[in-house]
């Protein structure tokens, strides 16, 4: 049986019912707040701050998980074999690095003191540099002051308006179920507004095609996919359902599976109690950065899987992004 711990999110994802009822005027307080907050800086009582350039921001309008840090992955990739100069802005999410802002070290980045998500960056692409922690402007200054001709990618961010993003990429797959705003329902801001002030919502002109899974090594150099057999599951995603399908969809046989809330620290002492340490455990990439600082897992046999993404048709797609990025780079005010 599924353990499905996602705590207070876990009606999100599902149509309204009667605590998005209860909660319906929060939202509605919610979405007047986010209102009044935007028309401040579309009125120009406020005026974003523009201290590096270019700057491109991959969001969502949902709490949980849409592919947005496999997407920034791609984008970085895709920057540097096209010869462009990349540094990637995240917030550290839950770690002590994301109070302010601040270069990463070089070398491998620990999950408690960075977030799992810069570590999963560093893990894939060892020489990128990142910039971590909530305040965006701050890190486009510090980029700006280190790598003045990098593109700056901002891996969320998008509803930060004190920083000017010269182009949005958002990933808007399906309408939710339920449609309201936080705290009743999983949209962080009005979802036709959102839409409206994206350069490119995705899927639309181009497709989110999912590639893989792809089975990495400790070291995040990917290898051979393990024989089709009996398989336990670990994940603290915020939507593991693809996860598991997908591995349904393989012909592997999932026996037994523990869904924690996303971004768990997975520090639990009993975190294996449940599971059968003769059989093969899966678990995300993103989740392998907590784990690995773990000191119990001799016993166990894990999967490190992952997988990417590609904006299909490919060429068109790259040709729009790179000629959006030189004409940012080619304005002057």
């Amino acid at each position: 049986m599924p353990n499905d711990s996602r705590g207070p999110f876990r009606h999100l994802d599902q149509p309204a019912g009667l605590a998005s009822v209860l909660l319906a005027p929060l939202s509605l307080l919610y979405a007047g707040g986010w209102w009044a907050y935007e028309s401040m800086y579309r009125l120009g009582l406020k005026k974003p701050k523009e201290p590096h350039r270019p700057v491109l921001v991959v969001g969502n309008l949902t709490v949980g998980g849409t592919g947005k840090t496999p997407l920034t992955a791609y984008l970085a990739q895709l920057f540097r074999r096209s010869g462009h100069e990349v540094v990637l802005s995240a917030s550290g999410y839950g770690s002590p690095a994301s109070e302010e802002a601040q270069c990463a070290p070089a070398g491998p980045l620990i999950a408690s003191r960075w977030g799992d998500e810069p570590a999963y960056y560093r893990w894939l692409m060892p020489d990128l540099p990142l910039i971590i922690g909530r305040n965006r402007v701050r890190a486009a200054e510090i980029c700006a002051e280190r790598f003045p001709n990098a593109i700056l990618l901002l891996d969320d961010g998008f509803q930060h308006l004190p920083l000017k993003k010269h182009l949005a990429l958002i990933l808007d797959p399906d309408p939710a179920p339920n449609p309201l705003c936080l705290p009743a329902g999983p949209y962080r801001q009005p979802r036709s507004a959102g839409r409206r002030k994206a350069d490119a919502v995705i899927p639309g002109t181009w497709d989110l095609v999912r590639q893989g899974p792809v089975f990495r090594d400790a070291e995040g150099r990917p290898c051979d996919r393990p024989a089709t057999q009996p398989i336990q599951l670990l994940s603290a995603i915020g939507s593991p359902a693809r996860l598991r399908q997908s591995f349904i969809d393989a012909g592997y046989e999932l026996i037994h599976e523990v869904h924690r809330p996303d971004h768990d620290p997975l520090t639990a002492g009993n975190l294996w109690a449940s599971f059968d340490p003769q059989k093969p455990i899966l678990v995300t990439a993103k989740d392998w950065m907590k784990l690995r600082e773990r000191t119990d897992l001799a016993p166990l046999t894990l999967w490190i899987v992952d997988y990417e993404v590609r904006l299909k048709p490919e060429p068109e797609f790259t040709r729009w992004l790179l000629a959006k990025i030189h004409e940012i780079e080619a304005k002057t005010d």
